[in-house]
This record gives C-alpha cells, structure tokens and sequence, in this order.
C-alpha cells in the first residue's frame, strides 16, 4: 500500500500518479487534499507519513509545490526518510543507498512524464542493503 499526500499545488499531479499506480495495479491510500483549494501542505505530508512510519503504508509519495514544504513536513515523522526527487538518478539513488520510504516531488517543478518515470523508479529500486548504507540510514535514526 502506498501513502499519499499533497496540498492544492500538487493537486494536479497526483491525480495523474492515481492513475498511473491504477494502472500498475497498485493500491495506495490518500490523505488528500481533495481539490485545487488552497490547503496547508504540513497536514497532508504529516498524514501520509505518518502512515509510512506506522506500517499502514510501505511507501508514500508526496506532492507540493515544490516539494520541498512537504518533504520537510514528513521527515519530522520519526522513521521517514522522505527524498525530494526530481530526476531518475536521484530516484534510484534514494532507494539503492538512503531506503528512503517517501518520495517528494514539486508539481511545479517537473511535468508529469518525468513524475511518472521517477514514481516508477522510485516504486521499482530495493535498497542495496550494503553495510555502509546501513550504517548511515543508523545515523540519520539516531
């Protein structure tokens, strides 16, 4: 199950990754919002996240603006490791070295063609498990 959240910027876009986990036969959860309205974008990244940390959801994607707002919003939850992506390298490098949990875009930012290659990327990557990485993901926790 996959968590997700946006305010009123990423509204759009997250319309269009429903349907594309639709497509993929994905189920996911949102936590809205609901429309174009003008919301506060920390209600809809904590809620999301914090069925990430509590093992509702397995992943979550998040969607403002910019990404940035509700990306710092959800990695106030502890055991999020929320990533602000907006390219395929990072995607796949979020997942492969950080096991990062929640992906954060800005509909503002990237169009939905690429939003949807890195949701892919970011759904499909497993982490690498490598010690080091490990190691770091510890850190972060602490």
């Amino acid at each position: 199950m996959i968590a997700l959240g946006c305010d009123h910027g990423g509204y759009s876009l997250m319309q269009e990754v429903k349907a594309h986990l639709e497509e993929r036969g994905l189920e996911y959860k949102d936590f809205g919002c609901y429309s174009e309205e003008s919301v506060d974008y920390p209600i809809y990244g904590k809620k999301a996240a914090e069925a990430v940390a509590s093992g509702e959801c397995e992943r979550g994607i998040i969607i403002c603006g910019t990404g940035i707002g509700i990306s710092m919003a959800a990695n106030k939850v502890k055991g999020v490791r929320a990533a602000l992506c907006h390219d395929c390298f990072s995607a796949a490098a979020t997942r492969e070295h950080n096991d990062a949990n929640m992906l954060a875009m800005g509909a503002r930012v990237i169009g939905p063609g690429l939003a949807l290659k890195i949701v892919d990327i970011f759904l499909d990557t497993e982490f690498s498990g490598d010690e080091r990485h490990v190691r770091r993901i510890a850190m972060i926790e602490d």
